[in-house]
């Protein structure tokens, strides 16, 4: 059974995770999920506020990546075990009032009374939460790829080397190897990254692509292609 979350006294109501729900009924978790969902859009058309009854949160996984579930408050429970019937909502409503019950058990044996103690559990779990979202500020800068402004940034340094290695949009080169040059750009750029396409590559690297871009140059034998048709135009000038 998932670890209890127990929330302390001035914080937030007492909750259980939308992954106990699903172990309690049975269920896979993205139905839960979709469950939850639909009751919140119900509440929303009845402009009631789906906060009393669910929260959207997170959690880890056995692969240690981030994914969504939702806190349930008791009456959260309550609206969730209405759409079961019979004995399934009976053997539901059993479960998470124990799951309740044990929450305030464990509240009354270790809350703090001492004033000095409390304040000091508060700042440890603010602590633990900090540390929780410092955590996940640096998987996302860890895992962040370029946004649309850095794309085109590095579509713009691309355009610009091309057309100087091309000799511009007028050129014979231009006309007859410009889609040549602009995928040479790209190959060179993906593999030096091991990137599938340049829209994957890391955010914190990109300082790194406007380097290599900036020093990119057409290879030996795409330059003497140039070249050669540089040489032609001439003649036809």
């Amino acid at each position: 059974m998932t670890n209890i979350k127990v929330m302390y006294a001035g914080q937030q109501q007492q909750t259980i995770t939308s992954l106990e729900v699903a172990e309690m009924v049975g269920r896979e978790h993205k139905n839960v999920m979709q469950d939850i969902r639909k009751i919140s859009a119900d509440l929303g058309q009845l402009k009631i506020q789906p906060s009393s009854y669910f929260t959207e949160s997170t959690y880890k996984n056995n692969q240690n990546k981030t994914q969504p579930m939702f806190l349930l408050t008791k009456q959260g429970c309550e609206l969730y075990g209405n759409r079961m019937t019979g004995i399934e909502g009976t053997a539901f409503a059993i479960k998470y009032i124990e799951r309740f019950n044990e929450m305030e058990q464990v509240i009354q044996h270790n809350l703090p009374t001492d004033p000095l103690e409390l304040a000091l559990t508060a700042a440890l779990d603010t602590r633990k939460e900090v540390a929780a979202i410092k955590e996940d500020v640096d998987y996302l800068k860890d895992n962040m790829r370029i946004n649309t402004y850095q794309e085109k940034t590095l579509q713009d340094i691309v355009k610009r080397k091309a057309m100087k290695a091309l000799g511009g949009y007028k050129s014979l080169a231009y006309e007859m190897l410009a889609n040549k040059v602009f995928r040479a750009a790209w190959r060179d750029f993906k593999n030096h990254f091991g990137i599938s396409t340049y829209k994957e590559l890391p955010a914190k690297r990109f300082d790194e692509g406007v380097k290599l871009l900036n020093y990119w140059e057409p290879g030996a034998s795409l330059r003497m292609d140039i070249e050669s048709y540089q040489n032609q135009q001439s003649l036809i000038d």
